[in-house]
């Protein structure tokens, strides 16, 4: 589907709620169930207004001229996006033609090597990036405006998480933070049990659970780890998150890489403590049944237990607001909301494991400069959360969180802007394919369904890293 938009265009209405793009990683759009806070995502696109001041000096003469961006987010999720450009055109004359495709991994670098790329496209990942940057040659490095930008308006991690061997290329567009535990504010009450806020408070609250239930009836913790091809990336959710509190961003790095091998005795460590949880039958599979069940059960359906008092925890990412059925109220005193995944006790840090979309170009002309700094900047960061509905966040420091709609939202931007947060990409997206989307899934999905040996389940990722 192609859009034109411009500043011919009448006002667009904006678009509300969303449906979540069902992806292990990126941004996202998103968002089914009834939110309250702030008033976020209730503008119309004429409401909207950035510094015309600062294009105009910055990019004259670029009145009458087209840039067009290609992504994954196709209709109706693109249309806060295309909202979220009109105070752009507006000032600067110039029109965006907007193009989603469901085949658009594979769809870009044929057009890319057919000599007809897109002038913006958004990855849906660094690893895709890097890929089209080393076997194409064809992105473009952003110019000094897009760069200034980005170095005042993200921390220097999502600068480097756009980077490829060093050169920056993208900056990062829609995020979402994975560093979340869902539960029912009123369940914890009723029981008298406080929020953790240590990796401690949190095994001994699971423990309480089970010592309050000793029928088993009910489980401190409920998940599924079912995802069609994808089955498997929530447990590797779990293992980067655990990964980051034991062992640190630097060995975190290093994992990445596989300069930490994968089956080195450190990384054996952090699944056998992710196994205190998942793989521990008095904790899991509340509403679901045994620790088999995890395997069985699909993501989307995973803290579902959590609204018939059958679990109390759910770890899944900010996006998984969009999954809770129509009517549930997520809010801090709602049917259910989330708090911190904790980080050990003493630890002076606050790792958050996140995705996020970034923003490459493939032509060097001003408008499209133009365009690559206005989706870098805080005007469009604030823009985009006024037009949208629940399920959207950037890691933009200049985002105002009042203009976000959830409260899910807006604790994921404080997460973000947090300066003691140690922000750090989800692994699976960063390593090799082979691994990354192909034994990491698979072989955590065997740990969990065949209750395969951590030392073999590690042994099998590691034989897979391509030499």
């Amino acid at each position: 589907m192609t859009v034109r938009v411009g500043r011919k265009t009448a006002t667009v209405a904006a678009f509300g709620a969303l449906s979540l793009v069902l992806a292990a990683c990126g941004g996202g759009d998103s968002g089914t169930t009834e939110e309250t806070g702030a008033a976020g995502g209730e503008a119309a696109a004429s409401d909207l207004s950035i510094d015309c001041d600062y294009y105009t000096e910055n990019f004259p003469d670029i009145d009458g001229t087209t840039v067009s961006v290609y992504t994954s987010i196709v209709a109706p999720e693109d249309q806060p996006h295309i909202d979220s450009w009109v105070p752009f055109e507006e000032c600067t004359g110039v029109d965006v033609t907007y193009e989603g495709s469901k085949e658009f991994e594979a769809q870009l670098v044929v057009r890319v090597q057919s000599g007809n790329p897109p002038d913006i496209a958004y990855f849906p990942q660094p690893g895709l990036l890097a890929t089209v940057v080393n076997d194409t040659g064809a992105v473009v490095e952003p110019g000094p405006e897009t760069v200034a930008v980005v170095d005042e308006s993200f921390s220097p991690e999502w600068k480097a998480y756009g980077s490829v061997d060093g050169t920056f290329y993208a900056a990062p567009l829609g995020s979402n933070s994975k560093s979340f535990v869902w539960y029912s504010p009123s369940a914890f009450a009723d029981a008298g049990y406080e929020v953790p806020t240590t990796w401690e408070e949190m095994i001994a609250l699971s423990d309480q659970i089970v010592a309050d239930n000793p029928d088993g009836s009910v489980k401190p913790w409920c998940a599924g780890i079912g995802s069609g091809d994808a089955t498997g990336w929530p447990a590797t959710d779990w293992m980067e998150d655990v990964f980051l509190r034991d062992l640190g961003p630097d060995l975190y790095d290093q994992w990445i890489t596989n300069e930490l091998k994968f089956n080195s005795p450190e990384v054996l460590d952090v699944l056998e403590k992710v196994g205190t949880i998942l793989k521990n039958e008095d904790y899991v599979n509340g509403g679901f049944g045994d620790v088999v069940t995890i395997a069985s059960t699909i993501f989307q359906d995973g803290g579902l237990p959590i609204l018939d008092g059958s679990c109390f925890m759910h770890r899944q990412a900010s996006f998984y607001q969009a999954n809770w059925p129509e009517g549930t109220t997520v809010a801090e005193d709602g049917d259910v909301f989330a708090f911190y995944f904790p980080a050990n006790e003493g630890s002076a840090e606050k790792p958050v494991l996140v995705g996020s979309e970034f923003v490459a170009a493939f032509d060097d002309r001003p408008e499209v400069q133009a365009f690559q700094t206005y989706l870098a900047s805080a005007d469009w960061a604030n823009n985009k959360a006024q037009v949208t509905g629940p399920g959207w966040v950037s890691a933009n420091l200049g985002l105002d969180p009042a203009n976000l709609v959830s409260p899910i939202d807006q604790l994921a931007a404080e997460q973000f802007q947090d300066p003691e947060a140690v922000i750090r990409f989800d692994a699976s997206d960063l390593m090799p394919g082979e691994v990354g989307s192909g034994s990491f899934w698979t072989q955590m999905t065997a740990w969990i369904a065949e209750d395969k040996a951590d030392q073999a389940v590690l042994d099998a990722i590691q034989a897979s890293w391509p030499s």
